[in-house]
C-alpha cells in the first residue's frame, strides 16, 4: 500500500473521529442547556439511597451524554453541603454505567441504519431549531439533535474507512498477555489525545463490526477506554476543591479497579457475553457484543465497590483535607454519644461555642471594616458547623431524655440560634459597608463612626467567648451592662450624624443609607452576641446548680 493510499484511507478516519466528537460536544452542550436546571434537581432529590444515587447517575449520564457535567454538578453539590460525599460516590458510580449508553447507541442505531437517511435530515432539523427557535430551551433542543445527526455522520464515516483497512491490515487478536496490553495501551491513549472515552468506545465498536479487529480484542481496547478516562479526571483536580480531589481519587479507584478485574476475566467475560447475547435475543454482530460487554464490566465495578463504598469514604474524607475544612469539621459532636442525651448535650454545648466564637470572629471582623470576601472563609466554616449541629440534633434520642435534659436542649439551640443571627448580621454588615466605601464620611460622621466602632469592640472584648473545652465558663459582668448601654449610645450619635449629612447634601443618599444599614446590622449583631453570652452563662449555672 502506497503512501498517497495510506493518506486517502486516514482521511475518512480523521474526518470520522472529528465529526463524531464535534457532533458528541454539540449533542452534550444542546442537552445541558435544554434540560440542565431540571436533571440537575432530579440529582439533588434523588440520593437519598445508593440505589437512588446510581439510578440518578446513570439516568441524568445518559440523558445528557456527559458524565464530567454530572461529576461537576455533584461535586458543587457536595461542596454545597447538599450531598454528602458517600451520597456523591455513587452518582459518579452511576454515571460510569450511563456512559454505556453511548455504546449501545452505536451498536443499535449508527451502525445498523443507513446514515444518510437520517443524519443529515436531522442535522438540518437541528440548525432551523438553532436559528429561528425563539426559546432557548428550543434553540439548545436544536443544537442537540443537529449534534445528533453529525455525531451519526461521524460513525458513517468511521465505518467507511475501517472498511478500507479490514482487507490490508489486521490488528493484534488480544491473546496473550502482551497482545491484551497492547491493545488497552491503545484504548487508554486514544482516550488521552482525544479527551473523550466515548470517541475511543465508537472506535472499537465500528473496527470490530468492519472485521478489522476481533470482539476479544476490541474488549481489550473499551477496558483501556475506561482506564484513559481516569488521565482527564487526574487533570481536572489539579488545584481543584478537596471534595473535587475525592470524587477525582474515587473515580480512578473505580475505574482501574474494574478494568483490572475485567482483564483478569477478559476471556470468560467475552465467552459469558456471549451466552447473554443470544438470552437476549441481540443480533450476533460485534458491536452488541461490546456495547453488551461495556454495560456488564461497569455493572461488575459497581458490584465490586458496593461492600468497600464504607471504607472508601472514610479514606476518602481523611485525604485532601484543607485547614478549612479540619475547622469546619465537628471536633464533639459524636454519634456514640447521641444514646446518652447528657452527654450527648455537653458534646452539642461545647460544638455550639465553636460557632460562637466563628460568630464573635466574624463581628470582629466587621467592626475592623473587612470587606466581604476577607469574611467569606470564616462565614462558610459558621455554615458548616451550623448544618453538623443541626444534623447531630435531628439524631439525638429525645425519648431517652430526663426533665433537666429536655429543658437544655431548647436553650442550648437557642443559644445557637443567637449565635447564626450575629454571624449573618456581621457580613451583612460588611456588605453594607462595602456598597459605601466609595463616599467618603463628613468629619463630624467619621468620628462617630469612629466611636461606635471604638466601643462595639470593647464590648466584644469583655464578652470573653469562653473557649469550647469549658476551661472558662461564659461570665456576664457588671462592665458588659455598661458597654452594651455605651455602645447603644454611640450608635443613635452615629445614626443622627449620618442623617445629617444625608439631610445637607454633605454625603449621598445612597451611602448614607449604606452606612446605616451596615450600623444597624452591627448593632444587631452585638445584640445578638451578648444575647448568646447571656443565655449560656445561665445553662452554666444551672447545671452547677443541679449538680
Amino acid at each position: 500500500m502506497s503512501v498517497l493510499d495510506v493518506a486517502a484511507r486516514l482521511g475518512p478516519l480523521l474526518g470520522g473521529v472529528g465529526l463524531f466528537l464535534l457532533g458528541m460536544a454539540m449533542m452534550t452542550d444542546g442537552l445541558k442547556l435544554a434540560a440542565g436546571p431540571a436533571l440537575e434537581q432530579i440529582l439533588a432529590r434523588s440520593t437519598r439511597t445508593r440505589l437512588h444515587g446510581l439510578a440518578s447517575g446513570a439516568l441524568i449520564t445518559a440523558a445528557v451524554q456527559s458524565s464530567s457535567a454530572v461529576t461537576v454538578a455533584a461535586i458543587g453539590f457536595v461542596n454545597a453541603g447538599l450531598l454528602s460525599l458517600s451520597q456523591a460516590l455513587w452518582v459518579l458510580f452511576g454515571s460510569n454505567v450511563g456512559t454505556t449508553f453511548t455504546g449501545w447507541l452505536v451498536a443499535l442505531v449508527g451502525l445498523r441504519v443507513k446514515v444518510d437517511a437520517f443524519a443529515l435530515p436531522l442535522v438540518g432539523l437541528g440548525a432551523l431549531l438553532k436559528l429561528f427557535g425563539r426559546a432557548p430551551s428550543l434553540a439548545a433542543t436544536g443544537q442537540a439533535v443537529a449534534g445528533f445527526g453529525v455525531l451519526f455522520l461521524g460513525i458513517g464515516l468511521l465505518q467507511q474507512a475501517f472498511l478500507g483497512f479490514a482487507d490490508d491490515v489486521r490488528l493484534p487478536a488480544g491473546e496473550g498477555l502482551w497482545g491484551v496490553l497492547a491493545l488497552v495501551a491503545i484504548g487508554a491513549a486514544l482516550t488521552v489525545v482525544m479527551q473523550a472515552s466515548a470517541a475511543s468506545m465508537a472506535m472499537a465498536l465500528t473496527a470490530a463490526q468492519s472485521g478489522l479487529i476481533d470482539v476479544q480484542g476490541a474488549a481489550a481496547v473499551v477496558i483501556g477506554a475506561n482506564i484513559g478516562t481516569t488521565v482527564t479526571a487526574l487533570l481536572a483536580s489539579v488545584g481543584a476543591t478537596p471534595n473535587a480531589k475525592r470524587a477525582a481519587a474515587a473515580h480512578v479507584l473505580f475505574n482501574v479497579l474494574t478494568a483490572a478485574v475485567a482483564l483478569a476475566l477478559l476471556p470468560w467475560l467475552v465467552a459469558a457475553i456471549g451466552w447473554a447475547r443470544e438470552a437476549l435475543g441481540l443480533d450476533r454482530d460485534p458491536a452488541a457484543k461490546l456495547a453488551l460487554f461495556h454495560s456488564i464490566f461497569n455493572v461488575l465495578g459497581v458490584l465490586l465497590m458496593w461492600p468497600l463504598a464504607g471504607a472508601l469514604t472514610r479514606w476518602l474524607l481523611a485525604r485532601f483535607r484543607t485547614i478549612e475544612e479540619d475547622e469546619a469539621r465537628p471536633r464533639y459532636l459524636d454519634d456514640n454519644a447521641l444514646q446518652v442525651p447528657v452527654i450527648a448535650l455537653d458534646a452539642l454545648r461545647r460544638e455550639v461555642r465553636r460557632a460562637g466564637a466563628i460568630a464573635v470572629r466574624l463581628a470582629r471582623g466587621a467592626v475592623g471594616g473587612a470587606p466581604p470576601a476577607a469574611l467569606e472563609r470564616d462565614r462558610a466554616l459558621h455554615a458548616a458547623l451550623a448544618r453538623a449541629i443541626e444534623r447531630f440534633v435531628e439524631r439525638l434520642h429525645r425519648g431517652a431524655m430526663t426533665a433537666d435534659s429536655s429543658e437544655r436542649l431548647p436553650r442550648i439551640l437557642r443559644v445557637e440560634r443567637y449565635h447564626e443571627t450575629c454571624a449573618e448580621l456581621a457580613f451583612e454588615a460588611a456588605t453594607a459597608q462595602a456598597d459605601a466605601a466609595a463616599a467618603a464620611l463628613p468629619d463630624a460622621a467619621a468620628a462617630a463612626d469612629a466611636d461606635f466602632r471604638r466601643h462595639a469592640s470593647a464590648l466584644l472584648d469583655a464578652l470573653a467567648v469562653p473557649d469550647e473545652a469549658g476551661a472558662q465558663e461564659p461570665v456576664v459582668t457588671p462592665a458588659i451592662d455598661r458597654l452594651l448601654e455605651a455602645t447603644e449610645n454611640a450608635y443613635q450619635s452615629l445614626k443622627a450624624a449620618l442623617l445629617a449629612a444625608g439631610a445637607d447634601g454633605r454625603l449621598p443618599l445612597s451611602a448614607m443609607d449604606a452606612r446605616l444599614r451596615a450600623a444597624s446590622a452591627l448593632r444587631r449583631a452585638l445584640q445578638q452576641a451578648v444575647k448568646a453570652v447571656r443565655l449560656d452563662a445561665d445553662i452554666a449555672a444551672d447545671s452547677h446548680h443541679a449538680e
